[in-house]
């Protein structure tokens, strides 16, 4: 009896998944790496920003918002109207004269001041005043006010340093005066400042001109 020579050959199961190409895998981690790199470059730009503002606000702080204090003093330029003085024996002056008061103002924002008396003194002793009216000095800026006022020795006490200092053709005179006022900030903040003026002014009497000038 012959053999069947044909042999049935039998699936071995159902065929398995081949991997995934290196071209696919390949792009997958690109992608990847390139979002990463743009939550890197988003966060960056964030704490640059965040610098940035702290740094603004800082400066504006400490620059802008800060208050300082105004300056008030007597301007160089004097202008001398009627001087006249008597002799060694019968000491005295009259003066006449126009003269600048100047209130520095470096914030950045207007100073106003209420008006005040400006004060002149030899040797200690009142022989004029003048009064200063109310004023707004803007923002980084020198407010100009003209005044003109009249010293005498009218109330002065027998001295012989009046005699010398006129015979020497030099009259010292003391100015001080005080303002009151507020500097605004943004329209928002007001912060009161108040300045002292303190000069002392040398007259020449012969060529009715300033000698010298000194504030503190």
């Amino acid at each position: 009896m012959a053999q069947n020579t044909n042999q049935q050959v039998y699936p071995l199961g159902p065929e398995s998944k081949e991997p995934r190409s290196d071209e696919e895998s390949g792009s997958k981690t690109s992608a990847d790496e390139l979002k990463r790199k743009k939550r890197i470059k988003l966060a960056l730009y964030i704490a640059v920003f965040a610098v940035f503002q702290t740094i603004v606000i800082l400066v504006f702080a400490l620059i802008v918002m800060r208050v300082k204090t105004p300056k008030v003093r007597l301007g160089n330029d004097v202008t001398f109207h009627n001087v006249t003085t008597g002799n060694s024996t019968s000491p005295s002056f009259d003066i006449n004269f126009t003269t600048q008061l100047r209130v520095k103002n470096a914030n950045f924002g207007p100073y106003k001041y209420d008006s005040t008396i400006a004060t002149f003194m030899y040797n200690g002793v009142t022989v004029g005043q003048v009064t200063i009216p109310k004023g707004n000095a803007g923002l980084r800026s020198t407010k100009k006010v003209g005044v003109t006022l009249n010293v005498h020795s009218k109330d002065l006490p027998s001295s012989a340093n009046l005699a010398g200092d006129l015979e020497r053709g030099l009259l010292m005179l003391n100015s001080h005066a005080k303002l009151s006022g507020k500097v605004e900030l943004m329209f928002i903040m007001k912060k009161k400042k108040s300045v002292e003026m303190n000069c002392t002014m040398t007259v020449n009497l012969s060529s009715k001109e300033i000698h010298s000038m000194i504030c503190e």
